[in-house]
């Protein structure tokens, strides 16, 4: 009996002690990147009522947190100017020591499908040059950390993910458009670069919000926490719970995000959804200025059974970057694909995406980021004429017979139109068809393929003047 009551004890002893040695998440582990020159949070679990110490080696200094009662604790460092490897040591009795930190700029890269396509590409669908760079993917300075897909009713503390230093083998599952991002951004910016992919194809931006951005929207239905075994992928907050909560807070310099094909269902709430979507990740992440740039949806001929949902949605995007802060639109109606939803083309769409980086976060005055809107539509009999913001050394078609334009009248009916570059940032159109103008539209459709740039090569926006 003695026998067995020790055996007993010894075990509760054994079983206290691993719950009193410390845990940390998935994402703060070796090998990670903290962002520069910022006071960043680490965190983790202990034995509740714990002294935790963190020792961080760029500094020496060492920092102290108490667990709460359910074991969980936080402390937040101080970081220097890009550099590295470093260790981190955590202390509760046991130690864990962190190894290869670099310290740089980290981004998270989150949406669906042509945000989640890999460098490799995917089952008969490539990513233009891939072979060409996955070969060069061999950087130390580059890490990249890829949360595995997975749903949740209820937040979640932890992700399945490790940060891994960019390789062929690991740059080619990674997004193509996060992954290109993050490389030309390590060259450019000359320091390590930690890149978070968040994403999985085919999902509403519901999914991505958690419950508190949703309670003005009582049309949409978010699943309890008893409904755990009845919930996909499609359900509100079932992604931002498993995939953006375990990471929330986490310290980065910004966004960048490609999603909205699924919701052209109801292109008319996505503005007012993405304003609080964004809201919601700044304020979990409790920095409201964090920048967020994102894709407009690509021209692909998407068989809609409503009519204009697709135009509708890119204006959504559109209005949507008038309305948040700190964000931006990379316009991409000149390098989809008529006939694939997902465009090869994910080089020319991670620049776009870097180009908002380096001119608006960074503040590389020499950038230009910014793709031409309009600014103004005039009337003069039978000509109309546009202009454009963003334009200020002029527009080019670099040659080519400018495409996509339509005018109607009265009778709301859109014809081509013929369109001719005139003086500084402007556009003069007229039709045939259309002898008295009332409303002007540029690639207002579906799939339309744009041909009209400002000079630094930032495509003009689609757009249309009525409201029809």
């Amino acid at each position: 009996m003695k026998l067995k009551l020790s055996a007993f004890i010894l075990l509760v002893l054994s079983s206290q002690a691993v719950w009193g040695k410390i845990r940390l998440p998935a994402i703060i582990s070796s090998n990670m990147v903290l962002q520069q020159r910022s006071v960043v949070p680490l965190w983790g679990e202990a034995g509740p009522a714990s002294e935790i110490s963190v020792l961080t080696s760029w500094n020496g200094q060492r920092y102290t947190a108490r667990s709460d009662a359910d074991g969980r604790w936080e402390v937040k460092v101080r970081t220097p100017k890009a550099g590295g490897p470093y260790t981190i040591t955590f202390t509760d009795g046991d130690s864990i020591v962190l190894r290869n930190i670099l310290i740089g700029e980290v981004w998270v890269c989150s949406g669906q499908s042509n945000m989640d396509k890999p460098l490799r590409g995917a089952l008969n669908q490539p990513i233009l040059n891939s072979n060409d760079i996955i070969m060069q993917a061999h950087d130390s300075r580059l890490r990249l950390f890829h949360i595995k897909k997975k749903i949740s009713a209820v937040p979640l503390n932890d992700c399945e993910g490790s940060w891994q230093l960019s390789s062929p083998e690991s740059a080619g599952t990674f997004s193509a458009v996060g992954f290109q991002f993050a490389k030309k951004m390590q060259e450019i910016l000359k320091v390590p670069v930690g890149v978070i992919q968040a994403s999985w194809g085919g999902t509403p931006i519901k999914g991505w919000m958690d419950g508190k951005s949703l309670q003005s929207f009582t049309q949409i239905k978010v699943p309890g926490a008893k409904s755990e075994a009845k919930i996909s992928s499609q359900d509100a907050t079932c992604l931002f719970n498993a995939m953006i909560h375990p990471i929330a807070g986490y310290g980065i310099k910004g966004f960048i995000w490609y999603q909205g094909e699924w919701d052209r269902r109801d292109p008319y709430l996505y503005k007012d959804l993405m304003v609080a979507m964004v809201k919601g990740w700044r304020e979990v992440w409790k920095n409201d200025s964090l920048p967020f740039y994102y894709v407009q949806i690509a021209p692909y001929d998407y068989k809609s059974s409503m009519p204009d949902s697709v135009p509708l949605l890119r204006q959504a995007q559109a209005d949507a970057a008038k309305a948040i802060p700190h964000s931006g639109m990379v316009v991409s109606m000149d390098v989809g694909n008529e006939y694939s939803i997902h465009p090869p083309d994910k080089s020319i769409i991670a620049k776009r995406l870097l180009y908002w980086a380096l001119g608006d976060t960074y503040h590389w005055k020499a950038i230009a980021y910014e793709s031409p809107t309009l600014h103004s539509f005039k009337i003069d009999d039978s000509v109309v004429t546009v202009s454009f913001d963003h334009a200020d050394n002029g527009l080019t078609s670099f040659d080519q017979k400018i495409t996509g334009y339509e005018l109607a009248g009265k009778d709301k009916t859109f014809y081509p139109a013929e369109a001719k570059i005139s003086g500084k940032g402007k556009v003069i159109l007229q039709s045939k068809s259309v002898p008295h103008p009332v409303a002007a539209r540029y690639l207002f459709k579906d799939w339309a393929k744009g041909n009209l740039y400002n000079i630094a090569g930032l495509p003009v926006a689609p757009f249309r003047t009525d409201h029809w």
